[in-house]
């Protein structure tokens, strides 16, 4: 079997080379930028839309040889997955929230039933394996009948009121992430208010049941305008409470746990800003309960008669503060839990009894309880090492229970409940994976690679042992997986469609770098602005680690990113291309230098704060210029690249996986298919029908083994 993927020597026939037309030169600190490329920008143009279906169907013509695989592996998804199944519920006051899914539908079915009537969790609703939903429940929305026959469709909103009679609820039928909205009467199923259009996701209703806060976007996309309607009033009528001038920040809203207040957000990457309302008087004025300082980053949630704060003030790795409700300022901030040198908070939940604390420390997670009664914690233990917890549903804020979420590499998705008075714990649910699924099969561990200037790079993986417990398989095929950005971290979790590589032998591993959140606050900032570099040699020296120490080859070695980390595979393949068999890069960002120098593209303005100003500051351009994938593509033997790409993106525009490719077959001087496809009715996110999401995966991983030379 060749190790080799060789192109179809018809296929280069279904797409004509794109030559370039007018190359724009821009100067920048005396360095010259062209993009010859620039004429794909024209999304309204007859000649782009053309080229991109030429593109698609270049990339069906080049991956015709495994199309049966494909469908196979499809089959393979499909075939694990339980298609009818349902959410855990939810209770809130006296209903019981959830969702289900039925076989053979795209989309989910939003449901609630009475609450038990001793007020306890409830764990099940009828048997929706069998398609018996329960006999009292209530469907709010069923998203197969709304969608239709939309190309795309996407929920945005969902928000109860207070009394839980009516339902605002928004989506999307483009893949732009601009919401249609309206209310529905759960009582009546009658629906109303015309013309709330080109929302952006958030809302927060007020105690009286009849006012509701939203928000819209600018012309950028950018969150920053927050409106408040009355029902029964048109919108015409609405008004506008808060709008954010100051284009490096979005806007949010939403209503505090204990239903106190309606909290009105104002955040950049790197600074926030909080006004209140309290709930049960909408037509207030907001009150600031911290403006903005530059760098200070802030959360509150209130409790009883004070704010709890968790903010990077005077902390690097977070501490946690209350403060009075009558006057919450910083000047009245007092510490509650202290900044750990080897810990940060990231987030925080509240309840009467309790303060819930999630935290990271040596690349995992953890979730720890402080009590309000006696001020002691509580260290919420989890099974395995290399794992990954994360809160749950907790609407209630009287409650004595917490429900958390619990994965690792060879353990499906769990809820788990806590009883934190006994400290019993209940497992609710946990996916299901059908056939013949055994997690004994597989074992997971981590690892540490050394970067070039010696800083320790946490590694998860996960394989099917096959009878090797302990051992570092033999030179496996392996995907490398990361994404290093916006101190996103990417934690170990488990994947049911991931183990139509792992049974075919495949080793999956996930470089937890910097640039990600995953060590901590310094780890973030040692991959951003001239640090953004750390990122890609972290990427490499995982690479080189994983090949070093056995666990595979060059030749069988894909690497995989979307987004941010679609720029991380792109400037990685640029610096070492030798390193992989393949990349797949999903709605990549890699135009960032002529992105981020444009301010008339959609968010850039926000972007600064993550990369900086190239404009504006020589040495952030000299970075840029040196990492940013398009600038870089050089004459030299690329591995094979599938590149996709979103036709609605407004995060990634479609036109930078489109100009990237046609740069790198170029400059290319191996014989490597390059590949792109484009969803036409998406945006970032690709389909937003499950079935349709599985077909373009099992696309994806067909291409990988193929690449490997694992498709015959």
């Amino acid at each position: 079997m060749s190790n080799k993927a060789e192109t179809p020597k018809n296929a280069t026939a279904a797409v004509a080379p794109v030559a370039a037309q007018d190359p724009v030169e821009t100067v920048v600190w005396g360095r010259t930028l062209v993009d010859s490329y620039r004429w794909l920008h024209d999304k309204e143009s007859d000649a782009v839309l053309a080229h991109l279906e030429a593109e698609n169907d270049y990339t069906e013509a080049v991956l015709a040889p495994v199309a049966a695989l494909r469908e196979e592996l499809y089959d393979e998804i499909k075939g694990r997955i339980k298609e009818t199944d349902m959410s855990v519920p939810v209770v809130k006051d006296q209903w019981s929230y959830y969702t289900r899914t039925n076989e053979g539908e795209q989309y989910p079915i939003h449901c609630r039933r009475p609450a038990p009537a001793d007020g306890g969790a409830d764990t099940m609703a009828g048997d929706p394996s069998a398609g018996e939903p329960a006999p009292d429940e209530q469907i709010l929305l069923d998203e197969n009948l709304e969608a239709a026959d939309s190309e795309f469709f996407e929920i945005g909103l969902f928000d109860v009121s207070p009394d839980h009679r009516l339902l605002l609820w928004g989506a999307d039928r483009t893949g732009d992430e601009r919401f249609a909205a309206m209310v529905r009467d759960l009582e009546t199923g009658e629906e109303f208010v015309d013309g709330l259009l080109d929302l952006s996701y958030g809302s927060a209703w007020a105690l009286d049941n009849q006012t509701f806060f939203y928000v819209r976007p600018d012309d950028a996309n950018r969150p920053y305008e927050v409106w408040r309607h009355t029902v029964g009033h048109p919108v015409a009528d609405d008004t506008l409470i808060f709008r954010e001038t100051d284009e490096r920040f979005f806007v949010g809203v939403a209503r505090d746990k204990d239903d106190s207040f309606i909290y009105i957000g104002s955040s950049s990457k790197i600074t926030d800003e909080l006004r209140i309302v309290p709930a049960d008087d909408p037509m207030a004025l907001p009150r600031l309960l911290a403006e903005r300082r530059q760098g200070v980053e802030f959360s509150a949630a209130h409790a009883d008669d004070r704010f709890v704060i968790l903010t990077n003030d005077g902390a690097e790795n977070f501490r946690v503060m209350t403060a009075p409700e009558d006057d919450p300022g910083p000047e009245n901030w007092t510490e509650l839990i202290p900044e750990a040198p080897d810990v940060t908070i990231s987030d925080i939940d509240v309840s009467a009894h309790f303060l819930v604390l999630f935290e990271r420390t040596e690349g995992t997670t953890r979730i720890r309880l402080r009590s309000w009664s006696d001020g002691s914690f509580t260290t919420v233990d989890q099974p395995e090492e290399v794992s990954t917890t994360w809160p749950g549903a907790n609407p209630d804020y009287n409650a004595t229970t917490l429900r958390y979420g619990y994965t690792s590499m060879v353990t499906p998705p769990s809820v788990f409940l806590l009883d934190t008075e006994t400290g019993e714990r209940e497992l609710l649910k946990r996916q299901e994976v059908l056939g013949d699924f055994d997690p004994a099969r597989y074992e997971t561990r981590r690892e540490w690679a050394v970067a070039a200037d010696g800083t320790r790079i946490p590694v998860s993986l996960v394989w099917r042992r096959d009878g090797a417990s302990g051992a570092a398989p033999a030179t496996r095929p392996c995907v490398l997986y990361a994404y290093g950005a916006y101190e996103a971290s990417t934690d170990p979790a488990f994947s049911s469609v991931r183990l139509s590589l792992l049974d075919r032998g495949f080793c999956f591993a996930i470089a937890h770098v910097r640039g990600g959140g995953e060590m901590g606050r310094q780890w973030y900032l040692d991959g951003k602005f001239d640090k953004k570099q750390n990122t890609f040699g972290d990427v490499i020296a995982v690479a080189q680690h994983l090949i070093a120490t056995g666990w595979t080859a060059a030749d069988r070695l894909v690497l995989r990113g979307g987004s941010a980390g679609g720029l991380m595979a792109g400037a990685v393949v640029n610096q070492a291309p030798r390193l992989f068999a393949g990349v797949v890069a999903h709605v990549p960002f890699v135009d960032a230098l002529n992105t981020i120098l444009d301010p008339t593209q959609p968010l850039t303005v926000t972007e600064w704060e993550e990369w900086g100003n190239p404009a504006d500051n020589e040495e952030i351009f000299e970075a840029m210029f040196g990492y940013s994938p398009y600038e870089n593509v050089t004459e030299q033997p690329y591995p094979s690249i599938f590149a996709t790409g979103g036709f609605h993106d407004t995060r990634v525009n479609y036109w930078e996986p489109a100009k990237w490719v046609q740069l790198l077959r170029q400059r290319t001087t191996a014989e490597a298919p390059i590949l792109l496809w484009t969803d036409l009715g998406a945006g970032h996110g690709g389909p937003s029908g499950r079935y349709e999401a599985w077909r373009e995966e099992a696309r994806i991983l067909a291409y990988i083994l193929w690449i490997v030379g694992l498709a015959g």
